[in-house]
């Protein structure tokens, strides 16, 4: 247990966290502010209803499908990184590479932002529209509506959806293995060398440490999201 938050390994936690801690706030950010806008659709049930379907299938899409789609899209054959070559931008010269840091961070994305939709559309649906009325009859316009009153009401589910989707960045393995020929830095694919592919030093049980600590992390960060989702529940009743 003490080798496995040693060196490298330490250095691959360390990694995996920052990667989930990234695309976490992205995934935050971004997400929130397509349930806001998806909520304002109010009156364009079918488009909202499109936006909502397409959300729930992207935040279950994952694994080597999705690896494979944006290798074919954005790699160093990938039909994107050949449309912008041919006007002149190239991403390799940029230091892009899809198994990068960076490459990661975007794929990951693709499935953050609409898992924290889904989260964060019940909290933003319960905001009631008496609220933004009495901030307006008090002289508050929309920014000062949502600085004092929104945001705060949304920060138990804001925070929550944060650590829910750190603990999900935090555990994926398929994707980035996918991306990576297995040669990522992630925590998780350094498991699987060890419980795979190293027979020759016969270090499984360090492997079994890691994974002890990567449950110790999950523990701790979904602990956190259901703590806060008991305090967002609360007041939505």
């Amino acid at each position: 247990m003490l080798e496995a938050i040693s060196g490298q390994y330490l250095k691959s936690i360390i990694f995996s966290v920052q990667l989930s801690a990234v695309t976490a706030l992205l995934g935050m950010l971004f997400g929130s502010l397509v349930a806001i806008a998806i909520v304002s659709l109010d009156r364009m049930r079918g488009l909202r209803n499109v936006m909502v379907g397409y959300s729930a299938v992207a935040a279950n899409l994952g694994g080597i499908p999705l690896a494979f789609a944006f290798i074919s899209s954005l790699g160093m054959q990938g039909l994107y990184t050949k449309m912008l070559s041919a006007i002149g931008i190239n991403l390799t010269d940029l230091g892009f590479k899809i198994s990068d840091f960076s490459g990661i961070v975007i794929v990951y994305l693709y499935f953050q932002i609409p898992l924290m939709t889904l989260v964060m559309l019940p909290a933003v649906d319960g905001l009631k529209i008496t609220l933004k009325e009495a901030a307006a009859n008090l002289g508050a316009n929309s920014r000062q509506y949502w600085r004092r009153v929104g945001i705060p009401l949304l920060s138990p589910s804001l925070l929550g959806g944060f650590l829910l989707l750190f603990a999900n960045a935090f555990a994926a393995y398929a994707t980035a293995f996918a991306l990576s020929a297995g040669g990522s830095r992630l925590v998780s694919v350094q498991i699987r060398f060890f419980l795979q592919g190293n027979t020759i030093t016969g270090k499984s049980n360090l492997g079994y440490a890691l994974a002890a600590w990567m449950v110790i992390v999950m523990i701790v960060a979904m602990s956190g999201y259901l703590g806060l989702r008991q305090i967002s529940e609360r007041w939505r009743k």
